[in-house]
């Protein structure tokens, strides 16, 4: 009843003061007004690095088409070609399309609308953790797989815009962009790698300055098509930049996101800094350069965990605690770039670790939500450690805002067994049509080195 309340409340509040701002004459500006104008913000590490306006606009629809085409290679060489552990990447040693979009946005009069199709390998890797599919029916995984983004709203022209959307919509939560071609790094350090890309459900977004972006959303869950309990999700997002060269941000959430605990609730603070401390965007030499940093904490309780306390064995600590830090030089009047970072991670109960395939099922396990099916499944109980850091550089050559060549080099280490080792993870030959022997498990070691080559198109 508390949380039914709580829900209505909310809807009710916002319905109430969107009528408002719609009907009260004295509310509307007569000259829209366009936040964070005049701002250059294509450095930014998740933004849109488009100085020019895209090619594919008329009044009413802008259209959008981009391509993610990649190769990596595993040093450890797996026999399946299975990468383990990433949301950017799905096959090793073979040419794969990352991600193949097209759509763009609609707007008429104050509606508005926007819908991104995706096709290629991260349509199934992206999404494979949610287990909300599994409660009840109409195969919501299939249903959901194919849109990026896929939402509906209503533009109110008050200070310096309101919007409210409902839909599916990407994730800010750890920076950085759903889309390789906003984003400094290819392979996403692990605070990116295992926090939310994207949400559904409902989001206001206000703009009370040029400066300010305030956000509230009510979504069904952590990354999730369908709500794993009875409540949603609730959270927020409040972004300031002061000039064009800062932008701090800080993201929000709680929910109920474990299936079946309903007394099981996660809390998540995700907050970064961005500065640009150099720009001659006309030098031959170094042009620009500027920091990423983001650090979050987060934690659940209740239902066999208790968050920071680790004081009872019966209830222990279950936690989020990571960072990450960039910094990109570019170079050529900003055609030439170079980034170099890394982060770290700690999750104690394994909450947002993405899933090692166990065996040739890279599903959950239908009967266990913290497993994954097969016969070694990857534990998620709670107290199970795990702690990761990585490292990373990488080259960029861009001729123009549509296109980034890129080659990275990453080195990625956990405390316990997770990346995919010479013997790969789905049968002793590597092919999900072998029997698997009973004395054979995946081969999961600690440590891996890869380089990335990938070509990311955008028009």
């Amino acid at each position: 009843m508390k949380k039914t309340a709580i829900i209505s409340c909310c809807i009710a509040m916002l319905l109430t003061s969107l009528l408002y701002a719609q009907n009260n004459p004295n509310l509307a500006d007569t000259i829209p007004k366009t936040p964070f104008d005049g701002m250059d913000q294509s450095w930014q590490n998740g933004s849109d690095r488009r100085t020019s306006p895209p090619v594919l606009t008329s009044k009413y629809f802008t259209g959008s088409v981009m391509i993610d085409a990649n190769y990596t290679h595993s040093f450890n060489n797996p026999n399946d070609n299975t990468v383990v552990g990433s949301t950017a990447l799905a096959r090793n040693n073979e040419m794969q399309i990352g991600s193949a979009n097209i759509g763009g946005e609609f707007n008429y009069e104050g509606a508005r609308g926007k819908i991104m199709m995706q096709f290629g390998t991260r349509s199934t890797i992206v999404a494979r953790n949610d287990y909300s599919v599994y409660r009840g029916q109409y195969q919501l995984d299939n249903a959901y797989r194919y849109l990026a983004e896929a939402y509906a709203g209503y533009h109110f022209n008050k200070w310096y815009g309101i919007n409210v959307d409902a839909g599916i919509f990407t994730s800010y939560i750890g920076l950085n962009s759903y889309y390789q071609q906003e984003n400094w790094e290819y392979q996403a350090s692990f605070t990116s790698d295992n926090t939310p890309w994207f949400f559904n459900g409902v989001r206001l977004q206000v703009f009370p300055t040029k400066k300010i972006k305030v956000e509230a959303w009510l979504i069904n869950g952590w990354q999730s098509y369908g709500m794993f309990n009875k409540m949603p999700g609730f959270g927020g997002n409040i972004t300031w930049c002061p000039n064009e060269a800062v932008k701090v941000l800080t993201n929000d959430y709680y929910g109920t996101d474990a299936a079946g605990l309903s007394n099981r609730f996660r809390f998540h603070s995700d907050n970064s800094l961005l500065v640009r401390y150099f720009n001659q965007p006309k030098a031959a030499g170094i042009s620009r350069m500027a920091l990423s940093t983001t650090v979050d904490v987060g934690f659940e309780k209740g239902d066999g965990v208790n968050g920071f306390n680790n004081s009872d064995a019966s209830t222990p600590a279950q936690y989020f605690v990571s960072g990450m830090v960039y910094n990109r030089i570019w170079f050529n009047k900003n055609k030439l770039a170079w980034t170099l970072g890394g982060g770290y991670m700690t999750n104690p109960g394994r909450y947002l670790v993405l899933y090692p395939t166990g065996d040739a099922s890279p599903l959950p396990n239908p009967n266990n939500p913290t497993q994954i099916a097969g016969s070694h499944p990857f534990s998620a109980n709670p107290g199970d450690e795990f702690k990761g850091w990585d490292c990373s550089t990488n080259f960029d050559f861009m001729p123009n805002q549509s296109i980034t060549f890129r080659i990275e080099f990453v080195h990625r280490e956990s405390n316990v067994p997770y990346f995919a080792g010479s013997g790969g993870v789905t049968s002793p030959t590597g092919y999900t049509t072998t029997a698997v022997p009973a004395d054979w498990k995946p081969d999961l070691v600690k440590m891996e080195n890869r380089f990335i080559l990938a070509l990311l198109f955008r028009i």
